[in-house]
């Protein structure tokens, strides 16, 4: 099957070192941002490919803003090598990386009525109240993610710790639509 969902952002989080120093890094790195009073990491952000880390003194790394699993691979290497490159002594240069939540896009190319999808879904496993937000949210079981319906159309997965996940969201709710004939 082809694929269905857009990968908007990838959560991961791996541990480089036993410990940081948090100003070291802040010197060394052009756009480092530390500011303890507000944050208790330190922010910094790549641009090839696309990403953002949050460094913290326990040596774990917090990586988001990346499309895709193989691209947290590359910018969570990268950074190892960099943080070592600026005097940091033992770093993990093949850390273990752990997908923490991954967030897609897909689109039904159709209109749907909500209020019939939800009481057709039950209300166990939904939210819906389009006053305080436009949406359905609808909570699967297996594979664990969270998918919102738009009445355009449109889903949002999240909660996935694949992409396969996600797309497997977007397949059980097209095949509930379908099977309600809400489709």
């Amino acid at each position: 099957m082809e694929s269905t969902i857009n990968i908007e952002n990838v959560v991961a989080s791996t541990k480089l070192a036993e410990e940081f120093d948090l100003h070291k890094i802040e010197a060394e790195l052009e756009g480092a941002e530390y500011n303890k009073e507000k944050f208790p990491g330190l922010v910094y952000r790549v641009k090839a490919p696309r990403a953002a880390f949050l460094i913290f003194t326990s040596g774990k790394v917090v990586c988001t803003g990346a499309k895709n699993v193989e691209d947290v691979r590359t910018v969570i290497t990268n950074m190892a090598h960099t943080l070592k490159s600026i005097g940091f002594e033992n770093i993990d240069l093949e850390p273990e990386i752990h997908v923490q939540n991954i967030v897609a896009s897909a689109d039904l190319k159709t209109d749907l009525n909500l209020n019939a999808i939800a009481l057709g879904l039950g209300l166990e496993n939904i939210e819906y109240e389009p006053e305080q937000f436009p949406g359905l949210v609808y909570r699967i079981k297996i594979p664990k993610v969270v998918v919102l319906i738009f009445s355009s159309g449109k889903l949002v997965v999240t909660g996935g710790k694949s992409p396969e996940e996600c797309e497997e969201g977007v397949r059980i709710v097209r095949e509930q639509l379908e099977n309600m004939g809400l489709l």
